[in-house]
């Protein structure tokens, strides 16, 4: 059979075209479909780059500690150092003012005391001497002022001669001064002559606290013998401490009164405390600098005299947000921090946002987000963002 060239030519012709248009189709559709597999799976790969999943014992193991991004003043600050002191008023140099023995006392540095509690029994036998000359006087002033009124009954009667209404006035005004002058004596060493007689004579005084606080030193022990210069005890009172800070001669303009102040223990991993500046001084010590005493905005227990802090002055009101040093993390040249996704079942998802980093002063660091973020309901990790990054990288490394 003869086929015909020319016959079956626009059929191979429109068939060729058929097939060429829906091998393009199919190939086009193929492409398409490759192309939103590929996409898919570089999304999913890009979120398991950026999360990282904890069970709740990792979280534990871990150390985590979550928290939310603060508003501090990071630039324009003045860094000083200090130390924590306390007013005149509330440190206190116990003595004896007459002198004598201990007793006994029972008192330990460190040991809280209440104001009027006993600090120390002395003996001495000029106690007993000072008593007994009180209550001899005060027998003497009881007859000369029973005398002085009789003669100045009689001298009002002209019966006797003004002489001796005036001896008689001398001697009753002079014992008068003898015996509050005792009474007095008697009351430095914590004697209350009040009703007092001869059967309260004793050898013995106490020694009371004249507040509250706890005792920093001592300096006696039983059998001693102190003079009316020594110092016993010193007592202090920690509820009013404040914070005495060294500025130099060239920063002192920039302060004012009502400034905030940031200060830290040297070894307390930067937890902060907040005061405020009350006074500045107005003399310049031999090293150029001046006093400046700040108080503190909450009494802490954990605080003592003579502790040394580093401190930072704010010198303006520009807050920025920050978060603690520790809580971004270098990963590819980039600086990250970690947000808490959500909580499911005990697992923990966490989410890395990238941030630029600003300034870092005492132990916290300024950042800015790369994309729009709401900081009011975000929680992030404030401790143990280094363990999430490792963790991410192992399970990156295990796949």
């Amino acid at each position: 059979m003869k086929i015909d060239i020319k016959t079956i030519k626009p059929l191979v012709t429109k068939g060729f075209l058929t097939l060429t248009v829906l091998s393009t189709l199919l190939f086009q559709g193929c492409s398409n479909a490759t192309d939103e597999t590929i996409q898919n799976e570089e999304t999913a790969h890009h979120d398991e780059e950026t999360s990282v999943e904890l069970t709740a014992a990792q979280y534990k193991m871990a150390g985590i500690k979550m928290g939310k991004i603060e508003k501090k003043t990071l630039s324009n600050v003045l860094k000083v150092n200090g130390v924590m002191d306390v007013p005149p008023q509330n440190l206190v140099s116990v003595s004896a003012p007459l002198g004598g023995f201990v007793y006994s006392t029972e008192l330990l540095q460190g040991m809280k005391i209440k104001k009027g509690q006993v600090l120390a029994i002395l003996e001495h036998p000029d106690y007993v001497q000072l008593q007994q000359d009180y209550i001899d006087k005060k027998s003497k002033l009881e007859y000369l002022e029973l005398e002085f009124k009789r003669q100045q009954k009689l001298n009002n009667e002209n019966v006797n001669s003004a002489k001796v209404f005036q001896q008689a006035k001398s001697d009753f005004v002079s014992m008068k001064a003898q015996v509050k002058g005792l009474e007095e004596k008697l009351a430095i060493i914590g004697i209350n002559t009040t009703n007092f007689s001869e059967e309260d004579i004793s050898r013995k005084v106490k020694i009371y606290s004249p507040i509250n606080g706890y005792v920093s030193v001592v300096n006696v022990n039983i059998g001693k013998f102190v003079n009316p210069s020594d110092v016993m005890f010193e007592i202090v009172d920690t509820e009013h401490l404040h914070a005495e800070l060294t500025v130099y001669e060239k920063d002192v303009v920039k302060l004012k009164i009502g400034q905030t102040v940031r200060f830290t223990l040297p070894n307390e991993n930067g937890k902060e405390r907040l005061a405020s500046i009350h006074l500045i001084g107005r003399k310049i010590d031999a090293d150029r600098s001046v006093r400046v005493h700040a108080h503190l905005e909450q009494e802490d227990e954990m605080l003592l005299p003579g502790m040394y802090i580093n401190a930072f002055i704010e010198l303006n009101e520009n807050k920025v947000n920050a978060v603690p040093e520790e809580a971004v993390v270098l990963f590819d040249e980039k600086y990250y921090i970690y947000s808490l996704k959500e909580k499911d079942n005990g697992e923990y998802h966490f989410e890395m946002l990238e941030v630029q980093k600003g300034v870092t002063e005492n132990s916290y660091s300024e950042i800015s987000f790369i994309s729009n973020i709401d900081l009011n309901n975000l929680e992030i990790v404030t401790k143990g963002a280094f363990s999430l990054l490792a963790k991410m990288k192992n399970t990156e490394e295990d796949e």
